[in-house]
């Protein structure tokens, strides 16, 4: 009696939502003309026809001395309530504080810390000391209210690739929750030391973390294409099990992120950087353009943006695209010091042509057949009208290890490898361009995290060292003390050591859901 009363509160929900003047909906990019509720979104993860869910419209914030006032809990509530009409206040609230609670090691949850004319915005406080921890400590939250609501029986499945950092915070966020299993894989050859072992020594009864033999977009490639297998979900469900994603395709993955540039903005006019109103430059380090992207949507709720400046590493597609509208994967895969940034196919990217065409999932589709088919794409006149407002540059290993060099030297300031790209592009771009705009630039991970590469930056040896030891020899010469989540780590017992060939994706999938 009580599942029948579920149910009905279930389908009666759905119908309110349906024929009442909702404002915003989900649809895919390629335009298959579904309009979801937010619950069904970040419950299916990726759209049947490999589209991505985007909102049918941006909702405004007014910036107004009143949100200057509110906490980073206060204000995510407010700015995902914009977004999820069809969670309660009270749903919304128990997302975020279960997730922005003392997990995170800084009160402010994202600190600012500001070097002359750039703010670091510091996103690596939580468990697992990476920016994906400010949105995958929520969606576990988001997608069981989500299922809930919705009364799905199956357990759902999360399917999630990583270059790194993705998969801890996925790891972290989803173990041991019911009615939830997990898989993760990951690039053997392509994550830090201490990122592998982050990954490899995860406990839970509903985990299971694979290395693959290729690179990050073969596994993202993989994931994907068990998404799209119609006759495998139909199969799988008929064995009680349902797909969803924390890769930041999924929408729920996106929408957090957005707070942590409002937040910072507030700071900034908070701590006298700027007024109220000013233009600022944003600067991240990017490689699946989620994290940009997610700056971008605040910017159309109304944050004042005059610049985005996406860095990259070697791997460069995204700079080249940004600066000639052609976007080419026919080019070396290199595997850098940033690691988490070994990316040639930008999944989010998607989002963002669909927005600069003018929401036309026409032209969405067409590029993306022709990225399939042929490996690149080359966009329209007005979509590279549309690109005015970002920049692209990227940074080589030997730059990345000297931008780490003179943010210590300079300011005494320790920055993993990424926030080193973002700060040398950001400086290559204000030597261009003489632009004095304050800048925010995204820090997207603990130095500790990639303790080989910052030490060399702080001029020392590591040649005799393996990355565990480097992360005491990092603490004495900083003085800044071994967070929590990896203290000891290199003494945890491995629990997935499994490795596989890339093709077998699939085929591991089943296996493990049989």
């Amino acid at each position: 009696m009580d599942e029948v009363k579920i149910h009905l509160c279930a389908y009666w929900t759905h119908f309110i939502w349906r024929y009442t003047m909702s404002n915003i909906y989900y649809s895919s990019t390629r335009g298959n003309h579904e309009k979801l509720t937010f619950s069904e979104a970040v419950v299916k993860g990726i759209a049947p026809d490999g589209g991505l869910y985007v909102p049918s419209k941006f909702p405004k914030l007014v910036f107004n001395d009143d949100l200057l006032n509110l906490s980073y809990q206060d204000l995510a509530k407010k700015i995902l309530s914009l977004y999820i009409e069809d969670f309660s206040i009270e749903e919304i609230s128990y997302c975020v504080d279960h997730a922005y609670d003392s997990k995170f090691r800084e009160l402010l949850i994202a600190p600012i810390e500001t070097l002359d004319k750039a703010s670091f915005i510091e996103l690596y406080h939580g468990k697992t000391l990476a920016f994906k921890d400010m949105a995958l400590s929520i969606l576990p939250y988001l997608l069981k209210t989500a299922s809930k609501k919705l009364a799905i029986k199956e357990k759902i499945v999360i399917l999630t690739a990583t270059s790194g950092d993705t998969g801890k915070a996925a790891l972290e966020g989803f173990a041991d929750v019911d009615g939830i299993e997990i898989i993760v894989f990951y690039p053997t050859k392509g994550v830090s030391d201490v990122q592998k072992r982050q990954m490899t020594t995860q406990g839970g009864a509903n985990v299971t973390v694979l290395g693959i033999t290729g690179n990050f977009d073969d596994a993202q490639n993989g994931v994907k294409d068990i998404f799209l297998d119609e006759e495998l979900r139909e199969e799988l469900k008929s064995k009680g099990y349902t797909f969803s994603s924390a890769n930041s395709i999924n929408i729920g993955r996106l929408l957090p992120q957005i707070v942590y540039y409002v937040h910072s903005y507030l700071m900034l006019v908070k701590e006298g950087h700027i007024k109220n109103g000013d233009l600022i430059n944003i600067v991240v380090p990017t490689g699946n353009f989620g994290n940009i992207l997610a700056a971008y949507y605040a910017k159309n709720m109304g944050l004042p943006v005059q610049k985005f400046i996406c860095a990259s590493n070697t791997n460069n597609v995204l700079t080249d695209f940004l600066n000639t509208g052609v976007y080419d994967i026919h080019r070396k895969f290199e595997m850098t010091n940033t690691p988490s940034m070994d990316i040639l196919i930008s999944s989010n990217l998607e989002r963002f042509l669909y927005e600069i065409s003018n929401r036309d999932s026409a032209c969405v589709t067409s590029l993306m057949k022709s990225l399939k088919q042929d490996g690149r794409y080359e966009i329209t006149i007005n979509m590279k009208n549309n690109l005015a407002a970002f920049s692209g540059g990227f940074a080589t290993d030997e730059e990345t290890v000297e931008a780490i060099r003179f943010l210590y030297s300079q300011y005494n300031y320790v920055a993993d490898t990424h926030t080193a790209v973002g700060f040398k592009v950001y400086q290559d771009y204000v030597d261009e361009t003489a632009d004095m705009t304050h800048t925010l630039i995204a820090s997207t991970a603990s130095p500790y995290k990639f303790t080989r590469s910052v030490v060399e930056g702080l001029g020392m040896q590591t040649e005799a060292y393996n990355d565990f030891e480097l992360i005491d020899i990092l603490s004495n010469a900083t003085h800044i003390n071994v967070p929590e989540p990896i203290k000891d780590i290199q003494d945890k017992q491995i629990l997935h050591p499994r490795v596989i060939d890339k093709n077998n994706l699939k085929k591991e999938v089943v296996e493990i859901l049989k």
